[in-house]
């Protein structure tokens, strides 16, 4: 018996997919319970390599015989799925399947930042966006398709966040690997900020402390602005009144000379 052929059946019969490491654990407890089993025995101590080299070659007889199903690893797991072409008679048979709500654009580009540069905190996934991710954030994790992985060595400890099993599921991949090319994205340098980690200038994770500083500062500006305007209309009030004095000094001086022609 060869080693394809049990795995063929083991993922035939399984109701879910299935990773190498637990195929071998598989095997290990089909020693146990058939300790008379030669074959039993002798494929217990199969290696990961042998298991993976396996699964391979099964999956390049399905694809070259022209099945209606093939055998396809998504997420580091093992499991046999349907073509598309026979949708619509699945569907008559079994019912389609709610698929949950498409990922919005700002989600996709705040995923694809997170899957090329994971692990990676929030400020800095902002700082390559250059907009708040929280709400987005929010809802990649509520989705599955990131979660919390550890806390980066930066001051104030921010968390920091990877992609999940789900993520690879949802986009049909087998691992990270798969990800396609992108080498613009991976250029972009990322400074990592001196202060506290989740707070960059100009985007709304500014602390409160930072606003009420920047608003102190505007109305201490406003006020002497106030003041050097209120300076400058009161010398020129200053300037008006003494030219009107000078004025009137003048009219009696004339005054005075008429009444001296008189006599």
């Amino acid at each position: 018996m060869e080693l394809k052929s049990v795995l063929e059946a083991l993922l035939f019969s399984s109701q879910k997919p299935l990773s190498p490491k637990e195929l071998r654990q598989v095997f290990a407890a089909a020693a146990e319970q058939s300790a008379d089993s030669a074959e039993a025995q002798a494929f217990k101590k199969s290696k990961p390599d042998a298991v993976d080299a396996a699964l391979e070659q099964l999956a390049k007889e399905y694809d070259e015989n022209s099945h209606s199903f093939r055998l396809v690893c998504v997420a580091g797991a093992w499991q046999f799925v349907s073509l598309p072409e026979y949708a619509p008679w699945l569907k008559a048979l079994l019912g389609e399947k709610q698929r949950p709500t498409r990922l919005s654009q700002p989600a996709l580009e705040t995923l694809a930042i997170l899957a090329y540069r994971q692990p990676v905190t929030r400020a800095e996934i902002e700082q390559i966006r250059g907009v708040s991710v929280d709400g987005t954030m929010q809802t990649l994790l509520e989705r599955e398709l990131v979660e919390s992985c550890g806390k980066a060595e930066v001051v104030g400890r921010p968390s920091l966040y990877a992609t999940t099993d789900l993520f690879l599921e949802y986009f049909g991949l087998a691992s990270l690997d798969d990800l396609p090319a992108a080498d613009e994205l991976r250029r972009i340098k990322v400074e990592r900020p001196a202060d506290l980690a989740t707070v960059e200038p100009g985007l709304a994770t500014a602390t409160p402390e930072q606003l009420q500083f920047r608003d102190a500062d505007e109305s201490s500006d406003d006020s002497e602005a106030e003041d050097g305007d209120k300076k400058d209309n009161e010398d020129s009030s200053d300037d008006d009144d003494s030219g009107d004095a000078k004025e009137d000094e003048e009219e009696e001086y004339d005054d005075d000379d008429d009444d001296d022609d008189e006599k």
